[in-house]
């Protein structure tokens, strides 16, 4: 624990459920020396008929000097950071972004092959109705990797093709040629299952099994931004193989989120 936030308040403002983001932001704030407060939507005024204006402000006047929020509607965060005067972390905003995500997931990759820089990283699965995939493309391709999107057509972006990414409509037509293997799960509460009429039809054409995964090359990683639904997009024995990063992510996401709230809130240590 080091002192470089002391004296300064985090609030994590979580309308949506979230395991892994909340705690590892209140883990980065406290491991920084800063003070957290944790809200509840269910149990505060917004169930009272408050606006979501309103909330932040009355937050803020408690002299909060960070906020970081997830929120169901796309553009949740910007919005609140024309109203606010602290800085906002965009915990996740729909199926718009998740930035956090992207810089612990690119942060992993790199601490594995060293460089993104020619890796070929395929992203499967509910594409479409993903923030964390949004967030990955744009960072990913940024640091020089090349993105394949891998779903039916049902759960890809409108005009995928106008995106600088290649497309493929079959997990089976790309396990001999990633180096990382990143799987989405199907966001069933924003509509993704309706699209396929079960999960094991799902998982029939998408799911990383463990037939699948030893086709895979020796070298190739697998990842999941969580929660996995084992058995689904992730074979049991998969998710616990040492080539799957997904525990090293959520380690990661500690060190990112410490180094984020540091560049918004530490600079005037630099001074």
């Amino acid at each position: 624990k080091v002192p470089a936030l002391r004296g300064k308040t985090v609030a994590t403002m979580f309308f949506e459920p979230s395991t892994r983001t909340r705690m590892s932001f209140e883990k980065a704030a406290k491991a920084l020396s800063a003070d957290t407060v944790s809200f509840s939507p269910g149990t505060s005024a917004l169930s009272k008929g408050e606006s979501l204006k309103d909330t932040a402000l009355t937050v803020r006047a408690m002299g909060i000097d960070l906020m970081v929020v997830r929120h169901k509607a796309t553009g949740a965060a910007w919005r609140l950071a024309e109203w606010l005067d602290i800085p906002i972390v965009n915990g996740g905003d729909g199926a718009h972004q998740h930035p956090t995500q992207a810089l612990l997931d690119c942060l992993t990759i790199r601490q594995h092959f060293g460089s993104l820089d020619g890796l070929r990283i395929a992203i499967v699965g509910d594409i479409k109705h993903s923030r964390v995939a949004r967030s990955d493309i744009f960072a990913m391709i940024s640091l020089g990797a090349e993105v394949v999107l891998v779903g039916p057509p049902t759960l890809l972006p409108i005009d995928p093709e106008a995106w600088p990414v290649t497309v493929a409509h079959g997990i089976d037509e790309i396990l001999d040629d990633v180096d990382v293997v990143y799987l989405l799960r199907v966001q069933t509460e924003r509509g993704g299952g309706s699209v396929f009429p079960s999960l094991a039809e799902y998982t029939r054409r998408f799911g990383m099994t463990s037939e699948r995964f030893t086709r895979l090359k020796p070298e190739a990683v697998v990842m999941h931004p969580g929660p996995m639904n084992r058995g689904v997009e992730i074979g049991y024995d998969v998710a616990d193989d040492d080539r799957a990063l997904i525990l090293q992510q959520v380690s990661n996401g500690v060190a990112t989120r410490m180094a984020v709230l540091f560049r918004l809130l530490g600079g005037e240590h630099d001074a």
